[in-house]
């Protein structure tokens, strides 16, 4: 079974596969692929349907999107078009999808706050064997998408079928579901 996560708005994508007798494995991870630049920026819709397409997951999570604090009215705009274009890809390829907490899934990984390193270092932990998808700092969003897939494997929620329980034992190497 293959689990999308997804970063929200301009950040990045990560397939995790999760087999029934295997640890939860990193298939691929990308930024989220954009055209034009600047104020004209948008999410090239196009190329994520072909990747999501390629991978061909059964189930999406994505981490709920909200406005910041310090976020101008511009960018909060372009974030919140982003992440409804990427939720609009996901619906047309006919793939369940479920909206996730920061909150649900930083914890889950004891990561604290908005430290993007912090992620990106704990991706690297999980997935040593994807070192060069997350070698560079600007690779956070990435590595906070597959912690997203993680997370989906580990708490199966919202009809991510009973399989993703199943490796989720296997990786945590308990013979009990995990809570």
């Amino acid at each position: 079974m293959l689990i999308l996560g997804i970063d929200s708005g301009i950040r990045g994508l990560a397939i995790v596969s999760i087999g029934a007798n295997a640890a939860p494995c990193l298939i691929d991870a990308i930024d989220i692929l954009v055209t034009g630049v600047g104020a004209k920026e948008r999410v090239d819709v196009l190329a994520i349907r072909n990747w999501i397409a390629h991978h061909v997951p059964q189930h999406a999570l994505i981490e709920r999107a909200q406005a910041t604090p310090k976020q101008g009215a511009s960018s909060g705009f372009k974030y919140g078009r982003a992440t409804g274009a990427i939720e609009a890809v996901i619906a047309c390829c006919g793939i369940p999808l479920t909206i996730i907490e920061p909150t649900a899934w930083k914890k889950f990984h004891a990561l604290r706050g908005g430290d993007k390193e912090a992620g990106r270092q704990r991706a690297l932990q999980l997935f040593p064997a994807a070192h060069e998808l997350f070698a560079r700092e600007i690779d956070h969003g990435r590595a906070e998408a597959a912690l997203i897939a993680l997370f989906g494997v580990k708490h199966p929620i919202n009809g991510i079928p009973a399989q993703a329980e199943i490796a989720a034992r296997t990786y945590s190497g308990t013979s009990s579901p995990t809570a």
